[in-house]
């Protein structure tokens, strides 16, 4: 099938673009390429709902008494992925970042995309419809878990971030009644009842380049929400592609904010509370 081809916000064709199966499109070989960071992870590993977590504590003086939940992308909690955590803990959140590969995250297999002497009989997309069944089931459990268990305060409330991989849990979430507002950058796996049956907040940082959520994908999905008439803010930031808040390269300038260390998806911070919300 060929898709319809969309040149601009007002010239969207309803007929055309409800063609579109995907609104962000399933992972490709792009997404095993990564830029490992420097710094120390701070958290722990614990078990929550048969699951393993990484949980990031925030500093005394900043704490907010707010709990974050971190899914993370198929790279799993490798590197990157808890010192992001550590980021928003030190924003004053409680981060948990659940473990949905139980192990065998993608990195066992493929140090990157041009990789394939590591595993050479690795099926990627096996690998993807394996994980996928089982954080279909886990995370809502996983998120209801740590609600029972950490939300007994009441001025405590949620929120979810999600990256790649985890933007479909993100959204689960916002349809549900556990987090208020919530986040995910480039994401993958999105239809659109992701988007249709949003109740909360929804931001999104997206890249210049991206397969998976190209500009045609991101229009169709500012429609759905707009017509739904949810609440959403939409970011685009030029010179960066697919997978640019996690995995890019922090030493290209593109990469940061301004001249900030944080990355793109991480001004998330401060979008977040500034929505009243939280």
């Amino acid at each position: 099938m060929t898709e319809p081809k969309v040149i601009h916000d007002s010239s969207m064709l309803k007929n055309d673009l409800s063609k579109l199966t995907y609104l962000a499109k399933p992972s490709g070989a792009c997404c095993l390429s990564s830029s490992i960071h420097s710094g120390t992870p701070l958290g722990t590993f614990q078990s929550i709902a048969k699951s393993k977590a990484y949980i990031s504590e925030p500093p005394a003086e900043k704490n907010n008494n707010h709990v974050l939940l971190y899914s993370p992308d198929v790279w799993g909690l490798f590197p990157n992925g808890p010192l992001s955590i550590n980021a928003f803990a030190a924003a004053g959140y409680r981060v948990f970042g659940l473990g949905y590969f139980r192990g065998d995250p993608v990195w066992k297999h493929r140090k990157d995309r041009h990789d394939t002497t590591t595993d050479p009989d690795f099926d990627y997309e096996a690998c993807k419809r394996k994980h996928i069944a089982f954080a279909d089931t886990a995370v809502p459990k996983w998120a209801a878990a740590v609600k029972a268990e950490y939300g007994g305060n009441p001025g405590t409330k949620f929120v979810c971030v999600g990256y790649y991989f985890g933007a479909p849990n993100v959204c689960d979430e916002l349809a549900g009644d556990i987090c208020p507002v919530g986040a995910f950058p480039y994401p993958t796996l999105l239809k659109q009842h992701h988007y249709q049956n949003l109740r909360m907040p929804l931001f999104i940082s997206c890249a210049g380049v991206d397969h998976t959520f190209d500009a045609q994908s991101r229009n169709k999905a500012v429609q759905i929400m707009a017509e739904g008439k949810k609440t959403y803010h939409v970011q685009l930031f030029s010179g960066v592609a697919h997978g640019f808040a996690l995995r890019g390269d922090m030493e290209q300038g593109r990469y940061r904010l301004h001249d900030s260390d944080i990355s793109p998806c991480n001004s998330l911070l401060i979008l977040i509370p500034s929505t009243g919300y939280l």
